[in-house]
């Protein structure tokens, strides 16, 4: 099965089959860290993974103690004790560098769920604080764009993370509307989903004192009534001990601050970085395409990104209001970005408000699904911007 999370940077275009890969629901995988001034932090990477894991051995089980049993909190008035062997596989739903998602069903509470397994190696105590701190993050979450957490537990020392099921991400979503159906997504719409994923950033910040660290359009899921952010940060071990296992590899949405070493400092980044990787995302969703030309080597990104010209969202049929909103955010200064506060603000996001405007992208969201769902032919997926003649 061929998903697009995991197809290579090299690759211009490819085809995928919706009727096989499209009509199962799709969530995409959770990455988790804390914010921390001096913790570092290998990101996603889009090229495919041919390094298997390998996890150090032990010497003594008192080092590394599985957490197999965990809780599974489903309502605050509904949880249950849980292990992997109450959960029903139904099939891998994504996949992506730190693991894969699978569609599960918990027959206790019939409750059909998304579980991303993650690939770990961190050690009893970096377990616990992992549980933990997920555990905050269940009982305090009040935002309704943030994917609901239902519980987690370890399985030989992997994570496995519990969480609402979705039917889609923003990246099928959209390629399936510009490379399918051959039509835009409406202003109206991206001001939505603009205004949903910006709210969910400033809570996350404002309430856990977390940088989301890996804004992207499959890091953002949809449903038929709205869209909920998922992979904030929870656990910098956990992060940690998966990026010691792989290369960094190409990191597309970095912003020009985090890929030139002369402009990285002591604390690090702020909320301004992951500015510019929502205002990459808003590029992309905006004009069906990713706005960098293919790169052939980490030096070729790194001069488009850090040293070529400032990219600006020009489309006619979008407003002046909507395309200032973009480029501000893709200042490549971090010191000119606007915060999260600033911008949910600005006049681009005003009619997003309105519960009419509301209750339209419900049925917007519905039909694009209805699509998905029932779409059984082959179509191009293009991601670069394409080359000029």
């Amino acid at each position: 099965m061929l998903l697009i999370e995991n197809y290579p940077l090299y690759f211009c275009r490819f085809e995928i089959s919706t009727a096989t890969d499209l009509n199962k629901p799709i969530a995409k995988p959770f990455n988790f860290a804390t914010e921390s001034p001096n913790s570092k932090r290998k990101q996603n990477s889009n090229v495919e993974d041919i390094n298997p894991i390998i996890r150090p051995v032990s010497s003594s089980s008192s080092n590394h103690r599985d957490f197999s049993t965990g809780e599974l909190r489903l309502s605050d008035t509904k949880s249950y004790k849980f292990t992997s062997n109450d959960l029903i596989d139904r099939g891998i739903i994504g996949e992506g560098n730190f693991g894969i998602v699978c569609k599960m069903l918990h027959e206790k509470s019939g409750t059909i769920m998304a579980v991303k397994r993650i690939r770990s190696t961190i050690d009893e105590r970096g377990q616990k604080q992992m549980i933990n701190e997920l555990d905050v993050v269940m009982r305090q979450n009040n935002c309704p764009h943030i994917v609901q957490f239902f519980g987690a537990l370890f399985k030989e020392g992997d994570c496995w993370i519990c969480m609402e099921l979705m039917n889609t991400s923003l990246d099928y979503f959209y390629k399936f509307v510009y490379h399918k159906l051959d039509q835009f997504i409406p202003e109206s719409i991206l001001a939505y989903i603009t205004y949903a994923t910006l709210q969910a950033l400033d809570y996350i910040k404002s309430r856990w004192g977390i940088i989301h660290r890996d804004v992207k359009p499959s890091n953002i899921l949809v449903s038929r009534k709205t869209l909920k952010l998922c992979d904030f940060g929870i656990s910098g071990q956990l992060i940690d001990s998966i990026a010691k296992t792989r290369d960094a590899g190409c990191r597309p949405y970095l912003p020009p601050e985090r890929l030139d070493p002369t402009r990285s400092t002591r604390e690090g980044y702020d909320v301004r970085s992951d500015v510019w990787s929502f205002g990459i995302t808003l590029y992309e969703i905006s004009t069906g395409y990713f706005p960098f030309r293919e790169w052939t080597s980490p030096f070729d990104q790194l001069q488009q990104i850090v040293e070529g010209p400032s990219i600006e969202l020009k489309i006619d049929r979008l407003s002046d209001n909507c395309k200032n909103f973009v480029n501000t955010c893709l200042n490549k200064d971090e010191n000119q970005r606007p915060k999260y506060k600033e911008l949910l603000e600005h006049s681009f996001l005003r009619r997003a408000k309105e519960v009419q405007q509301i209750e339209n992208v419900s049925v917007y969201l519905s039909d694009i699904i209805d699509g998905l769902e029932n779409n059984t032919d082959k179509f191009q997926l293009y991601y670069y911007l394409p080359h000029k003649n």
